[in-house]
């Protein structure tokens, strides 16, 4: 009996010696754990660290390197360059802005066929049949050509005489004026900056143009392909005792329109965010 009691007793002490490690190990691991969770870094510090190597511990298990500190953020990650003065190929659905820049964006110098597939664009768009409807209606009412008359007829005449000026301005300013020059016909938005730093900028582009080479120049192709095709229209309008003053008029009017078209291109991107959200 003494040698079963002794038995006994020696399993009771080697039972709660061998306890011993085990709960030390427990709480070990419950004081990792509580401390783990206290500095766990944000999911997208975790998903860093996963990528990181692993170190070898003195005790042969590997362990990720030190975790942050509490409550400050580690990112080396840059947030993506903010967008701005993105311009797309039409105004509102309607209207043609294929010769717009988007800000802050360099583009290669077009080439000659490019640059016809542009005027083609901005003369033969649908759009611009019913801008040329609108401009006509206004010149009648005008009586800007008496002898054109009034009535559908009159209409009609006023209607092919405004198609045809801006159908040789669009070439002459975006095609074969650029091709001789070498400048660039595009209009390049600045994006940014207040109503009449940007309005004058917009303005200004009628007579600063960018060159084939990256340089800045006077804008032949507007000032010198707008009196073109306000000339070429003498060979079609009937003939006047002052044609030139008629022709001015033509050239004023043409240049102005195209100021016009390059203050809505720079304020475009501006009026499609905070109007529409984006959505045209």
């Amino acid at each position: 009996m003494k040698a079963i009691r002794s038995f006994c007793m020696a399993v009771t002490l080697a039972g709660m010696l061998a306890g011993e490690p085990f709960q030390a190990q427990d709480c070990e691991k419950a004081h990792d754990q509580s401390l783990e969770a206290l500095i766990r870094p944000a999911p997208d510090d975790v998903s860093q660290n996963q990528n990181l190597p692993q170190t070898p511990t003195t005790d042969g298990k590997s362990s990720l390197p030190d975790a942050p500190t509490p409550g400050i953020k580690s990112s080396t990650a840059t947030s993506p360059k903010e967008e701005y003065g993105k311009q797309n190929k039409r105004i509102l659905w309607i209207i043609p802005n294929y010769r717009a820049v988007s800000a802050n964006t360099q583009l290669p110098p077009p080439s000659f066929k490019n640059e016809l597939w542009l005027a083609t664009q901005d003369t033969f768009d649908y759009s611009d049949f019913i801008f040329v409807g609108g401009l006509a209606g206004v010149d009648m009412a005008g009586k800007s050509q008496a002898s054109f008359g009034q009535g559908a007829e009159g209409y009609g005449r006023y209607y092919w005489h405004v198609f045809v000026d801006g159908g040789i301005e669009n070439y002459m300013t975006e095609a074969i004026i650029p091709m001789a020059t070498k400048e660039d016909p595009r209009y390049y938005t600045m994006g940014r900056g207040g109503f009449f730093k940007r309005t004058g900028y917009a303005v200004s582009r009628l007579f600063i143009t960018k060159t084939n080479s990256g340089g800045s120049t006077f804008n032949l192709s507007e000032v010198v392909g707008a009196g073109a095709a306000a000339g070429i229209g003498n060979a079609y309008y009937p003939a006047e005792h002052s044609p030139w003053v008629k022709t001015y008029q033509r050239w004023g009017t043409q240049v102005g329109l195209d100021g016009v078209f390059n203050a809505l291109k720079e304020f475009w991107p501006d009026i499609d965010q905070k109007v529409f959200g984006g959505q045209y």
